[in-house]
């Protein structure tokens, strides 16, 4: 165990992390993350997998080293090795053991990637959090939103602090392949080209970093089976998983259409009671979002006879594991407009009466904002009586009307017309 942990922290030999480790700086996501390391509550970091968790815990512990903090201090592990021990008891021998190496003074910061894989790992943290107080600082990762679920929140309320990482912005998709963006109007050329290469490849950093075609084809299809196998399927402990995966697909396929449990159900051939459950481990594993029609009434929101629309966390995972038999670039237009508004930590709905809005924002002060997308040459009216037709219906708690277009730029009656590539440029 001495040794794992030596070669996990090599930091402790050469006194900084290796930049084969903290690659490219996420400064949009890492500034937010970095300001809580000097508050007690364990740091949380949930995300799909591979969108760069590990990569910025290991910012992270660059950023204390930076700060004067003495690199023996800091202890990163990875829980998601195949190690046959997954009871709690490897936790305790891995702090052991480093305390056993370094016995390091003041405050200790310990970095625990793929926690979820320990069984009752709540449990210890919880323990080791009460027990040394401000004396260690924790941050954790995990690939699943069970992680948050309510035994964590009964054992850790008021101690913990979560914090959900998305694949690449648009903005740090520009990072990643070396674009200085100066002046969007005058480079409006040159982003609109990476825009639509980022429409269509997504944002997981190590496909983004990647130029050949076929490797991240294959690399996107790993991806996708291993958050269907382990985290769900096997977690899980799936009888029909050939059903799951045809679920998945299905759902991926159909991103941003209006589909019932039942519709699904018949598709699929599994009873909508399945169906349901099925949807919430996609979900549970950041694969894919269920979009609930907006209503000041709960309980018509998430009536059963209420379809969904179903959007997911990247649109190059969704190319690549979809059946799709045409150009659809509609349709990941408006996936990574609901990406975004998720990442920017909005409340999102979609409403529905003669006409669909796509998204509804329902914000802290109580006001309503409207969006819908589109990505044609020419806008369909029907696009914009959908947004007068909602704020006919919800009056002065619309506090702002957005449509998102191809090129348009301009307001009119209320509207304001952002082209998609500014807009996710946007704060």
């Amino acid at each position: 165990m001495k040794e794992i942990i030596k070669r996990w922290n090599p930091w402790w030999l050469y006194g900084r992390v290796p930049e084969s480790k903290t690659r490219i700086a996420r400064p949009e996501t890492l500034d937010g993350i970095a300001k809580l390391l000097n508050i007690k509550e364990i740091i949380c970091i949930t995300g799909v997998r591979r969108c760069g968790k590990s990569t910025v815990l290991y910012q992270l512990m660059d950023h204390l080293i930076e700060n004067g903090i003495d690199p023996t201090n800091i202890l990163y592990f990875n829980l998601d090795e195949p190690f046959e021990d997954k009871s709690i008891g490897i936790l305790d021998r891995i702090f052991e053991n480093y305390i056993e190496i370094n016995n390091p003074a003041g405050r200790k910061y310990i970095f625990l990637d793929e926690i979820q894989n320990i069984e009752n790992w709540e449990t210890w943290l919880k323990k080791y959090y009460d027990l040394y107080d401000t004396d260690i600082k924790f941050v954790i990762t995990g690939s699943n939103s069970t992680m948050l679920s309510d035994k964590l929140s009964r054992l850790l309320t008021g101690r913990i602090i979560s914090k959900t990482i998305y694949p690449l912005s648009f903005k740090e998709y520009l990072g990643f392949v070396e674009f200085e963006l100066k002046d969007a109007d005058v480079q409006r050329s040159e982003v609109i080209h990476h825009f639509l290469n980022y429409l269509n490849s997504g944002g997981f950093p190590e496909v983004v970093l990647e130029d050949d075609a076929d490797i991240n084809l294959m690399r996107l299809n790993e991806y996708f089976d291993s958050i269907l196998l382990r985290d769900i399927i096997v977690s899980k402990k799936i009888r029909e998983s050939s059903k799951l995966i045809d679920l998945a697909n299905y759902s991926l396929t159909n991103i941003s259409a209006l589909l019932s449990y039942t519709k699904m159900s018949k598709a699929i051939g599994l009873s909508v009671s399945s169906i349901k459950e099925y949807l919430l481990y996609l979900e549970q594993a950041y694969l894919i979002y269920q979009l609930n029609f907006f209503s000041y009434s709960l309980k018509t929101s998430l009536a059963i006879q209420k379809p969904r629309k179903i959007y997911c966390i990247d649109n190059g995972l969704r190319n690549a594991a979809s059946f799709k038999f045409s150009s659809d670039e509609g349709e990941l237009a408006e996936n990574s407009i609901f990406i975004e508004l998720k990442r920017r930590n909005f409340d999102v709905y979609y409403w529905k009466g003669r006409r669909e809005v796509d998204f509804v924002v329902n914000r802290r002060d109580n006001t309503l904002m409207g969006v819908n997308v589109t990505y044609t040459e020419v806008i369909d009216e029907r696009e914009i009586k959908a947004l007068l037709e909602f704020k006919e219906n919800f009056g002065e708690r619309v506090s702002e009307l957005i449509l998102l277009t191809r090129n348009v730029d301009k307001s009119d009656r209320g509207i304001t017309y952002i082209p998609i590539w500014k807009w996710l440029l946007g704060s």
